[in-house]
């Protein structure tokens, strides 16, 4: 036989009020239950995040410290390179420096030959 109540609206009203507070309630309870849980994957998560930014700034100080390394590298070549640059040119200076000597010494000897022989020739003349 079928149950035939007179659901009126302040029945159905009820029904409902009682229908979300039992929710409400078994939210609250499961929320309660929950709570130790959540707690521990929060601490999990805020360990995590703890990791990685300390992995994060690892990685900064190593890439600054690269960073460093080569432009020291860098600096060194550049010394290296200047102080090549400066030896090549004192050694082309000396190089000019020994040539302009050689002819002037050579012109020297040449007016010293031209002098002994003009003296004698006017040794014979005489």
């Amino acid at each position: 036989m079928k149950n035939i109540r007179d659901n009126d609206l302040s029945e159905r009203r009820k029904a409902a009020a009682e229908a979300k507070a039992t929710l409400l309630r078994n939210y609250r309870v499961a929320k309660e239950a929950a709570e130790p849980t959540r707690i521990a994957r929060q601490e999990e998560r805020m360990a995590a995040a703890k990791v990685r930014e300390e992995l994060r700034a690892a990685r900064e100080r190593a890439k600054l410290e690269e960073q460093q390394r080569v432009q020291a590298e860098n600096v060194e070549r550049q010394a290296a390179a200047d102080a090549v640059a400066a030896a090549e040119a004192a050694a082309g200076e000396a190089a000019e420096n020994i040539r302009i000597s050689r002819v002037v010494e050579d012109e020297a000897a040449r007016k010293a030959e031209r002098d002994r022989r003009y003296a004698n020739r006017k040794a014979r003349q005489r």
